[in-house]
Parts: C-alpha cells; structure tokens; sequence
C-alpha cells in the first residue's frame, strides 16, 4: 500500500469516526421520541401525516403486527413503483418520451427499489423518465432505507426492553426516520454535490457538436425500419459518422445523494457513480463514500445508547471496523500490485517487473487506485449498489473482497439498519456458542438466548446463502441463465455468482460481463432480491418480539462481558465462520482459482 493511499484511508476512516457519536445520539434521541427541536419543529407536519394515514401513534404493535404492516407497505410500493415504469409514456416529466418498461424489467426494478437492492439491467439514462427516476426510484430509496433503521430500531427495543409485549410502531419507526434522519441528511448532501458539478435540473437532453468525428457502425435498415440480416440470420452492418453527442439531464443530484446515503445503490446513469454527472472528482468521490459508512456507523451508537450501554454499542463497531480495514487492505494491495502477466508482455518475451502502476483497467483516472478500492470495499460492505469502476476488470482478489463483503451478510458495517440487526444476529450465535463452550445458558444484553432466539437466527443468516447458491447452480446449468454470459471458465462462474449474491443480499453492484436484462434474470433476480430481503427480516422482527417479553437477567459474577476485547474477537470469528463454511467452496470455484490461474501462469 502507498504512502498516499495509507493517508486517504486514515483520513476517510477519521471523519467517519468523527461522526458516529454526535449522529448516533441524535438518532437515538429521535427514534426514542425525545423533547429535541427538529421533533418539536417538525411535530406538527408530524401529526399531519398520522391523521392523513389514519395511525394512532401512541398505539405499538407486537412483532406480528409489526411484520404485517412493514410487508403491506412495502408490496404497495413495489406495485406503485411497476406500475409507474409501466405508464410512463402517457405521464408528465417525460421530455425524452421514454417508452414504458417491459413488463419483466418493470418487476425486477420495482422489486429491486423497495428492498434496498437498486440492482439496474437497464440503462437508467435511456429507459427512465424523470418521473419514474423520482416519484418511484428517489421515494423508494427514502422508504427502504427507513424501513432497514425500523427493524434495527425494533430489535433495540427488543433488548432494551423487558416483560414487553410491543416492539414500538412501524409507522412512527418509518415517519422520524425519514423526516428527521434522512431527508435533512440527503437535503444537505445533494446540496454539497451540486456544488461540485453534479446535475440537477429538469432540462430536456442537450445535443451538442463534438470536436472530432465520431466514426462506428450500425445494423442497416429495410424500407420499414427493420434490421436487414444476412443468410446466418446476422444484422448487416454499414458505418457511420457523426459529430453531435447527445448529453442527458436530470435531477441526478437528490437521487445521489438519498443513493449513497440510504445504501441503497443504484445510479441516474448507466455508468453510476463512474459517471462525471454523477460523480465529477475526487472530493465528490470523497463526500459520496462518507455518505455510504455514516447512517450504518453511526447506528452502533444508537444502539449502545438505547440498551444503556454505550460499550456494547462501540464493541459491536469495533468488528466491523477491524474486519472494513482488513478487507479494504486486501482490496488495494491487491489492485496496485497489478496483473503479472502483463510485464511479460517485453519485446523479448522475457518476464519483466509486473504491470507498472498497478491494475487501472476499469478505473476513473480521476480517482485512482485508491479511491476506487476504497468506494468499492465500503459499497459492498454495506448494501449499497453503487460502483465508481467495473469490478469485473479488477484482480482476482480484488474482486474477491466486494464478493466477500457482501457473503458476510453486509456487516462492515452493512446497510442502514440492516447492517446493524445482521451484526446482532452474529451477536446472538456468538454468545450461544460461548455459552455451549463453558456450559452456561447464553446471555446477551441481560437477556437470555434460547431455542426460539436460535431457530429464528439460523433462517435470518442461512437465508442469503442458500438463495444466492440455489441461484446460481441454477443459472449455470440451464440455457437461459448460460446464453447471458460472455466470458468463459472461472470468471464467468464469478459474474453469476456475484449477481445471485448481490441479489438476495440486497447490494445490487453488479460484477460485469453479464447481460441480466433477460426475462430469466429479471424474474429469478427479482424473487431473490424478495426473499433475501424480507424473509430474513420477518425472522428478526421474531426475535424482537420474543426478547423484549424476556425479563432481564441480572449480572453475575459467570456473566459474560460483550463489550471487551474478547467479544470483539468472537464476533468477528462468527460471522467469518458463517461466511467461510457456507460459501469457500463457490469462492474456490470462482476468484480463487482465477486468482491462482493468474499468478501460477505469470510464472509459466
């Protein structure tokens, strides 16, 4: 690792450091429903929504009612969100006159935005309006992120809380967590974008003349406007010039920064936040991944701050700290050492020094190694699908850390809430394994961890995992899932794999080299994107429920302490067992062997 880049990450790592106490006490203190002045300011607005959605606020929900209420809501967004791309020729705000959606595209996209996922097999710039960009895509980045900050808000509770039957409102939990966490934060983000050239307006594409000709070929077309073929059934192709370049518009700015912000992902561009419009240089870069780490940071504080202990709160980020810093260091060592077969490539034939400057093959010149490895490490450490490279271009162990990040469930720290009630869950098997190891009913948080606690943590991890590899196997053993790969062997094992992974651990960075935009991969995407999302959060809403009816156990002199160094350890020892044993055998038939391939034939 460079000098440079050993600064970039101490400084990045500092700020967000920086943050984590003055954010997570203030979203404690709003989700709590504490006297301070944004609630009393915004208490009015605040009472206007509840009596227009007919909710009584001081009315909580057992866990049951919780989950019913959070699935309705979210199944009436995907639908309001299909239905938009599906009409959104006939709708206002449509100046390029985009057509509507195909229907398998509508559903895989509508499901992708309101779980988080933003997974995109299209290209956002030539296919959305603004009004789907902004009335479906931008609201649902609002309300999938609040949704993740209610479940971890209810598991709070649920150790917080003793003899209990409720868990808090979903309705209030989703409202002050959009009002008073998101909106203000994304406001003030777009706000520092824009500064920095990022577009935001509502102006129609822009054709402009380029400098040079541009020359390329294109499928030549009958009297009727259709392709001609040849005898192979091929497009005959003819060249072409032209020196005007059409540029898109749009409110990209509102959209980038509730993207970054709510780990959400996604990209107003085909090129996300490779993009100039999207992300224009390096202090952009730098204010895009802040936006990623501060909500899941700073909610390990919430957390502590909750329970009524701070310690438990700080431990909890201090594994997902040590494993980012560990992973991200891979990811950039990995990528400056360069790929080995290209000094081979000498006049002479003879092996030279490796690739000089390291891999940029996929990169922004106007970031780097870097800043690339970085934004890459913390966008799949959570679930944020945003990429600022092609990931499929990366080394072999580079790609393998974002594969990787998103096989840990997304804890360093994941995404905004479901980071934290992933990590939780780690907590919880953890504690149960020490407490088989000394013979001690498992503790956590003054609450015992019994059957119940167990069976609903194993469906909540082994969930992703079996969605992810079913997939997978499935896709590569049948026509439709091979015909949409381009690269053979090992690679293109990693391109599918990673899209199932992406998929159902609700990241929605995709790893490249694949054509998704298939009725195959729309659909199959789109249930795993379901599945992995709300099946493993019914799961923890369970646990919520159960725990908060428990009665505190009191501390003893046997208590295990989950705070200190040794918790830290064994939590990072959990999630990496979970990771290791369910997925080594996919990784050794994808970037691992790659990895040995490369290096092994640089030798050669």
């Amino acid at each position: 690792m460079t000098a440079a880049s050993a600064i970039l990450v101490i400084a990045y790592l500092a700020v967000v450091l920086l943050c984590v106490k003055p954010l997570g006490l203030y979203m404690a203190n709003v989700m709590e429903g504490r006297p301070i002045w944004p609630l009393r300011i915004g208490a009015p607005l605040e009472r206007w929504i509840y009596r227009l959605c007919g909710v009584n606020p001081a009315v909580e929900m057992g866990w049951k009612r919780y989950a019913v209420a959070l699935l309705v809501f979210n199944t009436l967004g995907a639908l309001a969100v299909y239905l938009l791309q599906r009409l959104q020729l006939w709708l206002p705000l449509n100046p390029q006159h985009f057509a509507n959606v195909s229907a398998d595209s509508a559903f895989n996209t509508a499901i992708s935005f309101i779980t988080n996922t933003n997974w995109q097999a299209y290209s956002g710039e030539s296919t959305m309006s603004y009004l789907s960009q902004m009335a479906g895509l931008a609201v649902q980045n609002f309300l999938s992120a609040s949704t993740g900050i209610a479940v971890a808000v209810a598991l709070i509770r649920g150790f917080a809380r003793h003899g209990a039957q409720a868990i808090g409102n979903f309705w209030v939990d989703m409202t002050r967590s959009t009002l008073y966490v998101l909106l203000p934060l994304a406001t003030l983000m777009a706000l520092l974008l824009v500064s920095q050239g990022v577009l935001q307006n509502f102006s129609a594409y822009q054709d402009v003349t380029t400098v040079e000709t541009l020359q390329y070929q294109q499928p030549k077309l009958d009297a009727a406007g259709n392709p001609v073929r040849d005898a192979r059934g091929d497009p005959v192709m003819e060249n072409a010039t032209t020196r005007t370049q059409t540029l898109p518009m749009g409110p990209v700015a509102s959209q980038e920064a509730i993207k970054e912000l709510g780990t959400n992902g996604g990209g107003f561009f085909n090129a996300n936040s490779a993009h100039p419009y999207e992300n224009p240089n390096p202090l952009a870069n730098f204010l895009e991944m802040l936006a990623i780490l501060l909500i899941p940071a700073a909610l390990t504080y919430t957390f502590g701050r909750m329970v009524g202990d701070p310690r438990q709160g700080w431990a909890v980020l201090a594994a997902m700290g040590i494993l980012l810093v560990v992973l991200m260091g891979v990811c950039l060592v990995s990528e400056q050492a360069g790929n080995p077969l290209i000094g081979r490539l000498g006049v002479d034939q003879t092996p030279t020094a490796v690739q000089p400057g390291g891999n940029m093959e996929g990169k922004e010149a106007r970031f780097g190694i870097a800043a690339t490895a970085v934004f890459a490490t913390v966008a799949t450490g959570t679930s944020t699908g945003a990429v600022n490279s092609a990931h499929d271009s990366f080394t072999p162990l580079g790609g393998f850390v974002p594969l990787f990040n998103m096989m840990l469930a997304e804890v360093i720290p994941g995404g905004v809430g479901s980071g934290l009630y992933s990590m939780l869950i780690f907590a919880i098997v953890g504690v149960f394994i020490a407490g088989l190891m000394i013979g001690r009913t498992p503790e956590y948080i003054g609450k015992k961890i019994e059957a119940f606690e167990m069976k609903m943590s194993a469906v909540a991890i082994l969930v992703m995992p079996f969605i992810a590899l079913l997939g997978t196997g499935v896709a590569v053993s049948v026509a439709a899932g091979q015909a949409a790969v381009g690269n053979p062997g090992a690679h293109g094992f990693s391109e599918i794999l990673y899209a199932f992974v992406s998929a159902s651990n609700n990241n929605g960075s995709a790893f490249g080299g694949i054509s998704a935009n298939t009725v195959f991969y729309n659909t199959a995407l789109g249930l795993a994107m379901w599945l992995g999302r709300f099946w493993p959060l019914v799961a923890v809403l369970a646990i919520a429920g159960s725990l908060a009816a428990k009665k505190r156990v009191p501390v003893t002199s046997g208590t295990m302490v989950t705070y200190g160094p040794t918790f830290v350890v064994l939590l990072i020892g959990t999630v990496l067992l979970v990771g290791a044993l369910t997925f080594v055998p996919a990784l050794a038939l994808g970037p691992i062997v790659e990895h040995l391939m490369l290096w092994g034939g640089s030798h050669g």
